[in-house]
């Protein structure tokens, strides 16, 4: 996702000057976009179960559903920025938001596993077109205090997405609309869809394009390649008895990782665009965010994938009974990040201070696990993981931001959404593996098991974190 402080292309002093007249509807337009590709993030969590019962496919397929969707947003997303400033935002968003509602209905009429798992990577790669437009966009309609207003909203509305999302996807699959099961998490989508696409055509605004902006694609191409040799040995070796191609496949992606580094180098010295600015790989600060990021957010994704299945397997929960159990971890979220507001002075140590509480949630969570657990039981352990969480996610992007040159801003702030993306599914493939290599004769000391090390991985960002600054200081007025 690129950031610019400059005033946009096609806007002139006096368009800057007089605020755009659809901006507060063109928000809403925006807010719709993110929201439904938000909810399709998390839906699988909960529906996956019931999805492989009725097309087939092994466990791994489970894993699938949430990993395929991850990596194709971020093969997206590092292009889908600049797709928008070379074709114009507003096309941008309409070409994603279509694609998403046709891959949706791709998602719903599936009938293999495959098929399923081809229909999200199309909905992920469209929604990375889409997301990325709204952030310029914004800028453009807005300034000063309606910008930061602007902004404001997103919070309150994510996460009452992020509470509601599960809660809608479990009840939509035990209400069985229509006899449509767990596809109508699909369906909903064609409806919402529609009406934001023609919605965008009349409320959002047209920039002119940059036609002398070029994409990187031979670095999108390495960096999603090495992810996919991470990911896939991953997810698939289990099933496969790690043979060795599963270890050298994995050992591949170093090396195509440092193609890629000597590639954007290259890149940069003639005079090019790369998607990473190479001179963000020498501060230390941001080689510590980006590792502290990726160990927290493949700890929260896999965390939630498996305590959803644990739910579902283990407990024989409903998917609506699952959804609606873990809303205090949401809660807990929404807690967090409110609090953030008030003790963010203190930079370095809200993070860390969040890991502990992370962590102890989760150690009392594994410690309540057991046949009979119940919703209840395990509630304030849930919240008190959503809080850490919510200390540790709402200063994360300032923190690992704050040694960044404002020239760095907008390549440094790609790269940490990028890599947000690529922890989740890290996340997602690496402890749902040992989830099902712990077995199902016994969901409990499979979950328990996997807790222990998401408990180790929280504990390792709080080291890790130990690198980031110890302020928070803002892009603007670094240097």
């Amino acid at each position: 996702m690129t950031m610019t402080l400059d005033t946009p292309s096609g806007l002139t002093t006096e368009n800057v000057e007089k605020p755009y007249r659809w901006r507060w509807p063109a928000l809403s337009v925006i807010l719709t976009g993110s929201v439904m590709e938000l909810l399709d993030m998390t839906v699988t969590s909960i529906a996956g179960p019931v999805m492989r019962a009725s097309l087939g496919g092994g466990t791994a397929m489970i894993q699938w559903l949430g990993v395929a969707y991850t990596l194709a947003m971020v093969s997206g997303l590092l292009t889908g920025g600049r797709l928008g400033d070379i074709f114009g935002r507003k096309r941008m968003f309409l070409i994603g938001a279509i694609g998403f509602v046709v891959g949706s209905l791709f998602c719903a009429i599936a009938v293999s596993p495959e098929m399923i798992i081809t229909a999200r990577v199309v909905q992920g790669l469209f929604g990375a077109a889409m997301v990325p437009q709204g952030l310029g966009m914004m800028k453009e309609m807005f300034s000063g205090k309606e910008l930061q207003s602007a902004f404001g909203m997103f919070g309150p509305v994510m996460g009452l997405a992020a509470v509601g999302g599960p809660i809608l996807a479990g009840w939509l699959v035990d209400a069985d609309l229509f006899g449509t099961g767990w596809r109508m998490i699909f369906l909903i989508n064609l409806p919402i869809g529609a009406l934001a696409v023609l919605a965008a055509v009349k409320f959002l605004p047209a920039n002119r394009p940059g036609a002398s902006l070029k994409l990187d694609i031979p670095g999108a191409l390495l960096a999603t390649t090495g992810a996919l040799l991470i990911v896939f040995p991953l997810v698939q070796g289990r099933e496969y008895g790690w043979p060795l191609w599963t270890f050298a496949m994995m050992a591949a992606a170093v090396v195509v990782f440092g193609v890629f580094a000597w590639y954007e180098k290259r890149k940069s010295l003639r005079g090019g665009a790369p998607l990473v600015e190479p001179s963000l790989f020498r501060k230390r600060s941001f080689l510590a965010g980006m590792a502290t990021g990726t160990i927290y957010f493949a700890a929260f994704s896999g965390f939630g994938l498996v305590f959803t299945l644990y739910l579902q397997l283990g407990l024989g929960f409903s998917p609506l009974k699952a959804g609606l159990t873990g809303v205090p971890m949401s809660l807990g979220m929404i807690v967090g990040m409110g609090l953030v507001q008030v003790v963010r002075k203190h930079g370095r140590k809200v993070l860390h201070t969040g890991a502990l509480i992370m962590a102890a949630g989760v150690v009392a969570l594994l410690l309540l696990l057991g046949p009979e657990t119940g919703p209840w039981l395990i509630a304030p352990a849930l919240l008190v993981v959503g809080i850490g969480s919510g200390l540790i996610m709402g200063p994360y992007f300032e923190i690992a931001l704050s040694g960044v040159e404002p020239s760095e801003a907008g390549s440094a702030s790609g790269a940490l959404t990028s890599l947000q993306q690529v922890g989740g599914a890290l996340g997602m493939a690496l402890l749902g593996t040992v989830f099902f290599d712990a077995g199902t004769t016994d969901p409990t000391d499979a979950a328990q098991r996997t807790f222990w090390v998401v408990a180790v991985m929280v504990l390792l960002t709080f080291a890790v974190g130990f690198l980031l600054p110890q302020r928070i200081r803002d892009v603007e007025s670094a240097g």
